[in-house]
């Protein structure tokens, strides 16, 4: 049998053996992803190694072993709440057992290689059940009643105290950005409200918009997002119907909208971990031009537009290292930066001035 055909064979079994029911003996608990990982790289090593014994296994196999090295990659760098790539790791896996069953063997079997393709065999159950996990948390999170997360702030948007006599009310909103901003340290004796969620994207915003702004009242809303709709490749002309249709809430309950551009982001910090090399997941050009059609629709709207970009990029149009320390969330340096351009937004948001007449000479 050519090496072609090992691997057509078993590529081709993997939509029946997807359906199969788990091995008999199934890990006691299911791994989390630390182990999950420390598991994968392990049956790399198992792979590579039992090539040594049987040749025709290491170059049919080959293919799929570096199939999971690039999926290992993408689980190290995306984080491992994605079950398709856990899937493909498991595919190819289970491909590469496939494969090792058809290939030729020496005569007499090593023992080492029947031990280490025994473990691969362990290793694929408890794959198995940790990808069925997976599965079941995607499900729980697709069936969650609260997909836009009003919980968060309902017991708060209670309990706001009452607005004091001549002092401005602004409610900043947006995701992690916001959420993690201290605005009571940043801007004290000022009567700012902050419902930043972490993880959030325009359209879970646009939801929220009259739980968590409107019915409080503001004169203005501070509006930071789109950096995550651009890393989950949100398309550009949904992120915009998202904002206009929050532009168009706030218009309708006299909210006066103030719209920051997105954060630059950097690599900077990837030495630190490869997951804050932040530009693959948004690229610059990517937030620039989001950019730019912010700043537009800003002029076209009579609205107030942050320019949080211009003052926290680099010559290189990167987040400064020293404003953030994973390349994407600001640090109290970062924040520090942000604050007074706030300020001044705000300012003339809620207190325009009136343009100056130019003056006619004759």
């Amino acid at each position: 049998m050519r090496l072609a055909t090992y691997i057509r064979t078993a590529v081709l079994s993997l939509a029946c053996a997807a359906t199969l029911p788990l091995a008999a003996q199934q890990p006691d608990a299911v791994l989390n992803d630390a182990q999950a990982k420390a598991l994968y790289q392990r049956s790399l090593q198992l792979m590579e190694s039992s090539g040594f014994a049987m040749p025709e296994l290491a170059r049919a196999g080959a293919p799929l072993m570096e199939n999971m090295r690039q999926t290992l990659e993408s689980l190290d760098f995306l984080g491992y709440r994605s079950a398709q790539l856990h899937y493909k790791m498991i595919a190819n896996l289970r491909a590469f057992l496939m494969v090792s069953d058809a290939v030729p063997k020496p005569v007499p079997f090593p023992e080492a290689s029947r031990r280490q393709l025994a473990e691969l065999r362990d290793h694929l159950a408890s794959f198995e059940v940790y990808f069925q996990s997976q599965v079941e948390q995607l499900q729980r999170s697709l069936r969650d009643p609260d997909r836009d997360n009003f919980r968060r702030y309902a017991e708060a948007n209670t309990s706001i105290a009452s607005r004091k006599p001549g002092q401005m009310r602004i409610v900043f909103f947006g995701d992690s950005i916001t959420d993690g901003w201290r605005l009571n340290e940043y801007f004290p004796s000022q009567d700012f409200i902050n419902r930043g969620i972490s993880g959030q994207v325009t359209s879970q915003m646009l939801a929220r918009f009259l739980p968590d702004v409107a019915a409080h009242k503001p004169d203005a809303v501070l509006i930071l997002a789109g950096t995550n709709d651009i890393a989950r490749g949100t398309a550009p002309s949904t992120i915009q119907s998202n904002l206009t249709a929050i532009a168009d809430l706030a218009d309708a309950h006299k909210v006066k909208p103030i719209f920051a551009s997105i954060l630059p982001v950097s690599d900077y910090h990837k030495g630190v971990n490869p997951s804050y090399a932040r530009t693959p997941m948004r690229p610059p050009a990517v937030i620039q031009a989001m950019n730019a059609w912010l700043k537009d629709f800003c002029v076209r709207r009579n609205y107030v537009y942050l320019d949080y970009f211009t003052g926290l990029a680099d010559q290189g149009g990167q987040l400064k290292a020293d404003y953030a320390d994973d390349g994407l969330h600001p640090n109290p340096a970062g924040y520090r930066a942000m604050a007074p351009l706030a300020l001044a937004a705000i300012e003339k948001a809620v207190h325009p001035q009136p343009e100056k007449k130019k003056r006619r000479l004759f």
